[in-house]
């Protein structure tokens, strides 16, 4: 009896030691890969194109194969549309989960508010669309895809002073909003060079419902057009509301517009508004075209800028991955292997080999780091009529 009870013991024992061998070899030959962003809250669009987007380029990499033959594992948080929880997720991705990298977010407060994290723990991350300079400034492991704000502040301004030929502007921006106060200073620092006129400049806070008292001052101040760098519900509220104070002028604002709940909010009150983007669905490219038709046929909708740029930083990220293992295949199996000092080693290469980005052909533009590891590319002009979309200019950098 006491042999067969010690038998089945060691025989126990083994179990569970193949069973953690087992579960180290399955964690070995995935790239756990940390992607954060707000899958719920006032900017759940955001979140979600943002997901879909990495989602769909890195099925498509697990399909060919993975990157060396190993698959990429995404692990996803909902930060809630808050800083904090921004905060949080990114925290329980590295210590918890692992995560050789990070992918997040599009608001620029959620971006610096986890960026610190990932550069403390040395994790690459890379923002999609945070356009905040600040965003990059907070460490070298961190790097984005996307314009910043001081072009897309000249980009507005220059189309409103010269395509336009409009003259004076009034700002309207949200004061708790990283990316709104930032853009807006932009905007208002390039227009007044290029000889315009910023006749009143009010604010708001991201959740306000009621914007009539601020558009009641803007209206008294007859400008020519409203600057409104905010994100999509605030944007579509605050121009429904105008147009019900009579205000017809029309409104010009930044990348923060895109959502496909924007005209589902603002109806007919954006008909004659414009924006800048990313990218424009309708652009021949084929790798657009081919592009839009994967998210369509993945998501039974059409793919905005924001998922684009997702898509594409995912596709930085495994760019870099593949270069790793051209240049160093000790070092790559070293990232996905148990923690250490060795992996700390592997993943300052794959931060490297990030800010080293150079030509990479996404679909929203030819993505080329620069020595702060923000992206150098074009911004794409589009009006609203109708209801619609409508391109209207590319900008160069």
């Amino acid at each position: 009896m006491i042999r067969r009870n010690g038998t089945a013991y060691l025989a126990v024992l083994l179990g569970f030691a193949l069973a953690a061998v087992a579960g180290c070899a399955k964690q070995s030959n995935e790239i756990p890969v940390g992607v954060y962003g707000s899958l719920t809250g006032t900017t759940a669009t955001f979140g979600i194109s943002s997901k879909q987007g990495i989602e769909l380029f890195i099925e498509g990499v697990n399909q060919a194969g993975g990157v060396a033959g190993t698959k990429v594992r995404l692990i996803i948080e909902d930060d809630q549309s808050k800083p904090e929880e921004a905060a949080t997720a990114v925290q329980k991705l590295i210590d918890q989960d692992g995560v050789v990298a990070v992918l997040g977010e599009v608001a620029s407060s959620r971006s610096m508010a986890a960026a610190p994290i990932c550069q403390q723990a040395g994790v690459p991350m890379i923002t999609p669309s945070s356009t905040n300079p600040k965003v990059t400034e907070l460490g070298d492991y961190i790097s984005r895809v996307c314009y910043i704000d001081p072009f897309q502040g000249m980009v507005i301004a220059k189309f409103a002073r010269q395509t336009l030929g409009l003259a004076k502007a009034a700002v309207l921006r949200d004061n708790k909003n990283d990316y709104s106060v930032g853009l807006a200073n932009y905007f208002t620092e390039s227009f007044h060079a290029m000889g315009g006129t910023v006749v009143v400049d009010e604010a708001y806070s991201e959740g306000d419902q009621d914007f009539k008292a601020q558009l009641t001052v803007i209206k008294a101040k007859r400008p020519d057009f409203i600057m409104v760098p905010g994100y999509y519900t605030e944007v579509a509220l605050i121009a429904r509301q105008a147009r019900e104070l009579g205000i017809t002028v029309p409104l010009l604002g930044g990348d923060g517009w895109v959502s496909d709940r924007l005209l589902d909010i603002a109806q007919d009150a954006l008909n004659g508004s414009y924006f800048v983007s990313h990218y424009w669905e309708k652009d021949p490219n084929p790798a657009i075209q081919k592009f839009v038709a994967d998210y369509r046929a993945r998501y039974n909708s059409t793919p905005d800028a924001l998922a684009a740029l997702a898509y594409d930083a995912a596709g930085v990220l495994v760019h870099a991955l593949e270069a790793l293992n051209e240049e160093d295949a000790a070092a790559f199996k070293t990232l996905i292997g148990p923690r250490g000092d060795k992996q700390t080693a592997a993943r300052a290469k794959l931060r490297a080999l990030i800010a080293g980005t150079k030509d990479y052909p996404g679909v929203t533009g030819r993505i080329t780091l620069d020595a702060k590891r923000n992206a150098v590319k074009t911004a794409t002009f589009l009006g609203i009529k109708d209801r619609q979309y409508e391109f209207v200019a590319v900008v160069e950098p």
